[in-house]
């Protein structure tokens, strides 16, 4: 593959986004992570440079992706040195970030020459080593166009869905959604074990009847085991809702499921649980377990 890729943010979505653009026979050109020895530690697994400044990245690469954790953290790297040489680059920002947080970056990139995509991810970890990521892409669509290939060896299913910051409403939807669904599996899942119920045959029969869901299918077993190992944490869970819930302000509606489950995944973040997977708000409803010792 011709185009150098940079990447920023090399935590367990960007890392295994980068082996994988890897594998598909794209040079890595240069990654960059504030958290210095998890870049170091890749940058010798994929023989590629660990750079020290971002305006690096951007000098070395052709396309530049950007997993970073918030609005926060993506307003600091935008203006904290990505941009310098930044003419004709292509940027493709995969975090989970606020609508208008995407139009101030193609506006930022656009006042430099450059181009900026967002391409939201709704899948986890072990879709980016796969590349069967599903994506949603927002932004100009030549830019878009531009990106396919690339975003192509990263996912099975692309999705153009319109101008910046779109893409990233849609995947707050999604987010919101999945939370609320996973909030109301594990209060099924921890009525059934206070009533004495087998677990693994009310599982089965939620999945044959309007009580089924794709958070079943991958949350379900997890919560009754207490398997919490992090695909998508409740912090990130909590962030997401609050992003849809702010949406839904600017509407003048009221979510009062949505509002619920912001606040059980804002109380699993106070109590230390913010980095367990989402599956871990059954830990809040289970007799027995964290809250209900």
């Amino acid at each position: 593959m011709s185009e150098k890729i940079g990447i920023v943010g090399v935590g367990r979505m960007g890392a295994n986004m980068a082996r994988r653009l890897r594998e598909c026979g794209y040079e890595i050109s240069a990654i960059y992570d504030v958290d210095t020895a998890r870049t170091q530690k890749l940058a010798e697994e994929l023989s590629c440079p660990s750079v020290a400044q971002l305006s690096d990245v951007t000098k070395l690469s052709d396309a530049i992706i950007t997993v970073v954790t918030d609005d926060k953290a993506m307003k600091s790297i935008f203006k904290g040195g990505l941009l310098k040489r930044a003419k004709g680059k292509l940027f493709i920002n995969c975090a989970t970030v606020s609508p208008d947080m995407h139009v101030w970056v193609e506006e930022k990139c656009a006042s430099k020459g450059a181009s900026s995509l967002e391409a939201c991810m709704a899948s986890s970890i072990t879709q980016a080593r796969e590349g069967t990521l599903y994506l949603m892409c927002g932004g100009k669509e030549d830019v878009f166009n531009r990106a396919r290939m690339i975003l192509e060896r990263l996912s099975s299913s692309l999705r153009y869905i319109g101008p910046s910051g779109s893409a990233a409403k849609v995947k707050a939807l999604v987010n919101m959604v999945m939370n609320i669904n996973t909030a109301g599996l594990a209060e099924g899942l921890g009525l059934g074990a206070a009533l004495g119920l087998d677990l693994a045959t009310l599982r089965d029969v939620f999945s044959q009847t309007g009580a089924n869901s794709r958070v079943l299918q991958t949350d379900g077993e997890d919560m009754q085991n207490r398997d919490h190992s992090c695909f998508f944490s409740a912090s990130h869970a909590a962030k997401d809702s609050g992003i849809a819930l702010k949406l839904a302000k600017e509407q003048k509606l009221d979510l009062p499921l949505a509002n619920a489950t912001k606040k059980q995944y804002d109380c699993m973040v106070k109590e230390g649980l913010g980095e367990l997977d989402k599956s871990g708000i059954a830990e809040l409803t289970f007799k027995g377990r964290h809250l209900h010792k």
